[in-house]
């Protein structure tokens, strides 16, 4: 039985004094007089404790934007067209409603069952996030395809000191090739000294391991006494932090800040990339 029935009950028996009771059971006078209240209103039942919950809730979304969050949905899968929380506040707004945020229409998709799960799917969580304990410790490299402002298909290539996440360089090629990875490389160990290893992707302009043989960056790296990191296959999370960066110093090089040339020195912005 709770503190609050014992209490109430020695008070209606005449046993305890409100102020008594309030003094042994560690209950304000206050909270006992409203107890007493519930009491002579529904007995013993009435003194459980209440929910906390609001009575309303202003800014929770409204049963015709959730029902429209549905409708839009099946709309979307059935037309072949993206059908995710992005699209569907793309399209609310659209319509004149105040979309909800993301996370809240892919709660409602979820709570109507039209999520597939997929148990498959790997959780962020499990990811181990590893930073190097000095600078240049570690360099990591990769590049990505961009169509720069004249139409011009470019390939950007960045190095980053995977200790401080600092941009070393941003170079626009057409398109990257082994010599220019080189290139690139042994000016930055002029100005930065050598890393003590690189990490990159497989891609053939890295590494030559998968199609036999060693290219010319994997033959200046051991004469430089520079261990060569590869990431595994179909794992692209373990450049996750050069990855990160590529996107906007792509975008930049094709407003045209950067000319197509080095853009270095750059820190980037991105802190959080396992």
């Amino acid at each position: 039985m709770s503190r609050a029935r014992v209490a109430v009950l020695q008070i209606v028996s005449k046993q305890l004094t409100v102020t008594a009771a309030a003094a042994e059971y560690g209950i304000s006078r206050r909270h006992l007089h409203r107890l007493l209240a519930r009491y002579r209103e529904g007995g013993l039942e009435a003194l459980e404790p209440r929910s906390r919950r609001p009575r309303t809730t202003p800014i929770a979304t409204s049963e015709e934007v959730r029902a429209r969050v549905i409708e839009l949905r099946a709309q979307l899968t059935a037309d072949g067209l993206d059908g995710g929380p992005h699209t569907i506040g793309w399209h609310l707004e659209q319509e004149g409603h105040k979309p909800p945020a993301p996370a809240t229409i892919s709660r409602i998709l979820n709570q109507a069952g039209l999520v597939t799960p997929q148990p498959r799917k790997r959780p962020r969580s499990s990811y181990l996030r590893f930073e190097m304990a000095q600078p240049n410790e570690m360099w990591q490299s990769d590049f990505i395809h961009w169509s720069l402002l004249d139409g011009t298909d470019v390939e950007v290539l960045n190095w980053l000191d995977d200790h401080s996440r600092y941009l070393l360089s941003c170079t626009a090629h057409e398109p990257v090739t082994g010599d220019d990875v080189v290139t690139v490389f042994l000016s930055l160990i002029e100005e930065y000294g050598p890393p003590a290893a690189t990490l990159t992707d497989n891609g053939s302009v890295y590494t030559s391991r998968f199609t036999g043989g060693r290219n010319a960056f994997e033959y200046v790296l051991p004469l430089l006494g520079i261990r060569q990191k590869n990431g595994s296959p179909g794992h692209p999370q373990t450049q996750g932090k050069t990855d990160r960066t590529l996107p906007p110093n792509a975008a930049a090089l094709a407003r045209g800040q950067a000319n197509g040339t080095n853009d270095r020195r750059t820190p980037t912005a991105a802190r959080s990339v396992p």
